[in-house]
């Protein structure tokens, strides 16, 4: 016992000073999409290329959805003009769907809730999460906020095995015709009040699934309260997006 308490003295605290230090993000790291519209001349090869349909035109401006957006990257390749350019800005939660697209105007980040729900959840939030129909990846960036370098549970977050014990739900994946009805019963077992977080651009719009006959394009049957972007959201995109909703950044 007293090596075991040793070994651990010895091993340190571990867990990274998020978020009162900003993270280590790695090169490859593609973050909020930058729009240089002076240098478009509307000649819409990266909405072409865009697998997921992220990229529309209007007023012959290109608006990019973080909703849809995977982050491939084709789009900025492919514009000679360097009108797309990713950022390594990891903030890109939303409580309004449409302060997801994204503009030459001012960007919206995530909104905190009022102060009696934060009184009430700010301090522990047990969520449950659901997997309707996702291919793991934003299952497995949410699951390794419960290890030691991210530690969700500092922040009070936690996910638990049922929605009865729920305070919301944690949605990844285009929902599937055969989930669709499964994440309508966790919903509704959950006692109110109570929140929906989608998480993954499967989640928020079907993603690169959009529009095919056998996915529900997104949690589209029941209100969502955050929007956490990316394919899949890297960690301290989830994490910074749940923080931001709790009022704890």
């Amino acid at each position: 016992m007293i090596k075991a308490l040793i070994a651990r003295i010895k091993q340190g605290y571990r867990t990274y000073p998020f978020p009162a230090k900003e993270p280590i993000l790695p090169e490859r790291f593609k973050g909020r999409p930058i729009l240089h519209l002076d240098k478009c001349d509307t000649c819409r090869k990266c909405s072409d290329v865009c697998p997921a349909g992220a990229i529309s035109f209007e007023k012959g401006k290109p608006v990019l959805d973080l909703g849809k957006c995977v982050f491939c990257g084709q789009c900025q390749k492919t514009c000679a003009n360097g009108v797309i350019e990713f950022s390594k800005d990891y903030r890109l939660a939303a409580t309004d769907r449409n302060d997801l697209l994204v503009t030459d105007k001012e960007r919206k980040l995530a909104q905190a809730l009022d102060k009696q729900s934060q009184r009430i959840f700010g301090r522990s939030l047990k969520l449950r999460q659901v997997s309707a129909g996702g291919c793991n990846a934003c299952e497995a960036d949410t699951n390794v906020l419960s290890t030691l370098v991210f530690d969700l549970g500092r922040f009070g977050v936690q996910f638990v095995a049922s929605p009865r014990h729920a305070d919301g739900i944690l949605v990844t994946g285009p929902v599937t015709q055969n989930m669709k009805e499964a994440l309508k019963k966790t919903y509704d077992a959950v006692p109110a009040p109570k929140f929906v977080i989608a998480v993954g651009a499967c989640a928020i719009s079907g993603g690169v699934f959009n529009g095919h006959p056998e996915v529900n394009n997104g949690v589209n049957d029941i209100k969502v309260d955050l929007y956490i972007p990316g394919c899949p959201p890297h960690p301290y995109t989830i994490l910074d997006g749940l923080i931001t909703f709790l009022g704890r950044r």
